[in-house]
């Protein structure tokens, strides 16, 4: 397999177990709270990071471990070196999103199908989209020289953490909304509201590829 190969197959799996993880313990955490929101949020919340934790340190020497096409846009955009198959990795990213939450679904016995009806549509959530999405990329700018390791724990407790001071709970992934659309569950989204998140997510990209625009253009006058 070349290497162009193994690292589209870890961006696919990745993505996979990534929704796996956020729609099987919103499903987990729901059932088990008993109808204390806080605790079942706190539950999606602990296993999302922990789990982007896991899954950035064992698949990021294969493909970088993006698990979201705003990353690979972002590296694209900044002229990094993803070569051709950037484009792959955002077929893999939605299509292992959305196998993710059907696997979630088969492993609780639930219908594989379904259609989110949990609706999200105030300008609330979408300014934490934008806010969440901008959070989360600069983090992974500002830790771009830092080892695997630390990068992996930086994502993860950015995202634990604006699952919580974010009223949007914070996707901050066009695959993962795409796909959390296809869940009739704690973590799903009314179809017809995820094309405003992915938007938001689109504001957030452009605004830090703004702002890294700026500085490089402030650090040039400067020399």
């Amino acid at each position: 397999m070349s290497a162009a190969s193994k690292a589209a197959a870890a961006e696919f799996a990745g993505t996979l177990i990534l929704l796996a993880i956020v729609i099987g313990s919103g499903i987990m955490g729901e059932a088990l709270a008993q109808g204390n929101v806080a605790i079942a949020l706190l539950a999606n919340a602990l296993a999302t990071g922990a789990g982007l934790y896991v899954l950035i340190t064992a698949l990021g020497p294969v493909s970088g471990a993006h698990f979201n096409p705003l990353v690979t846009l972002m590296q694209r955009l900044r002229g990094e070196a993803l070569g051709a198959h950037w484009s792959i990795y955002l077929f893999a990213q939605f299509a292992g999103a959305l196998l993710g939450v059907w696997l979630a679904h088969a492993m609780f016995d639930l219908p594989i199908l379904q259609a989110a009806s949990k609706a999200r549509a105030t300008p609330g959530l979408w300014i934490s989209e934008i806010v969440a999405t901008t959070g989360l990329l600069a983090t992974i700018v500002l830790g771009a020289r830092a080892s695997l390791d630390s990068i992996a724990a930086r994502v993860g407790c950015y995202i634990f953490a604006a699952y919580w001071f974010t009223a949007s709970t914070s996707f901050a992934n066009p695959a993962v909304t795409f796909a959390r659309m296809f869940s009739d569950s704690f973590a799903g989204i009314l179809p017809a509201h995820a094309p405003a998140f992915i938007a938001a997510q689109c504001v957030g990209l452009g605004i830090v590829l703004g702002a890294l625009r700026f500085a490089q253009s402030a650090s040039n006058g400067a020399r």
